[in-house]
């Protein structure tokens, strides 16, 4: 009955006017990804992987949710860490769920579980691993970095049924973010691999 008179408080939103998304740079929930930045109507086609170091090795079993958790930051996290560099108290970070909507937040929370055993870290259980150069253990995303930075290739070593679990982009979106190149499994997940 009340449709066409809305909400006063969303009617007085102000709108841009324009075609475009008017990206907000300071945003922690809405950022512009990277995917379509120099994209091409022709898509450049599988890519070679050589010298690439070993990000993670995994057991069997890895879920989208060990990959991309949609649960709470952990306050020590590095997601925590970009958060708190832009003002966001501990109270308001949210959850991965909730900030899916900022590549930023999402690549730091890729591998963010604190469930995941990385055979790097001989049993140890969290969201670490070894950056092999030079032995130092530091967060995945923190080593993947390094790794980019340094312009090496890195692939992630996995069991059976790789990625399972619900269908979720961010499984597939935060590896690459990351700058892994491929993921050696002995088998994927069948959604996860479509």
């Amino acid at each position: 009955e009340a449709i066409t008179k809305g909400n006063p408080m969303w009617n007085q939103l102000s709108v841009p006017s324009g075609t475009l998304y008017a990206w907000d740079p300071k945003s922690t929930y809405i950022h512009e990804p990277p995917y379509f930045k120099d994209m091409t109507m022709s898509p450049p086609g599988p890519h070679g992987v050589k010298g690439a170091y070993c990000l993670l090795n995994f057991g069997d079993s890895i879920t989208t949710d060990h990959i991309s958790p949609a649960g709470s930051i952990h306050k020590d996290s590095p997601a925590a860490k970009y958060l708190m560099e832009r003002g966001v108290d501990r109270r308001d970070f949210n959850s991965y769920g909730s900030r899916r909507g900022n590549d930023e937040i999402m690549a730091r929370g890729t591998f963010a579980n604190i469930r995941l055993v990385n055979k790097l870290l001989n049993g140890e259980v969290g969201p670490k691993t070894i950056h092999i150069p030079t032995g130092e253990k530091l967060s995945v995303f923190d080593a993947a970095m390094r790794y980019k930075n340094e312009g090496h290739d890195t692939v992630i070593l996995a069991g059976a049924e790789y990625g399972s679990g619900s269908s979720r982009d961010w499984a597939a979106k935060g590896p690459m973010l990351l700058g892994v190149k491929a993921v050696i499994a002995k088998s994927f997940e069948r959604i996860h691999r479509s």
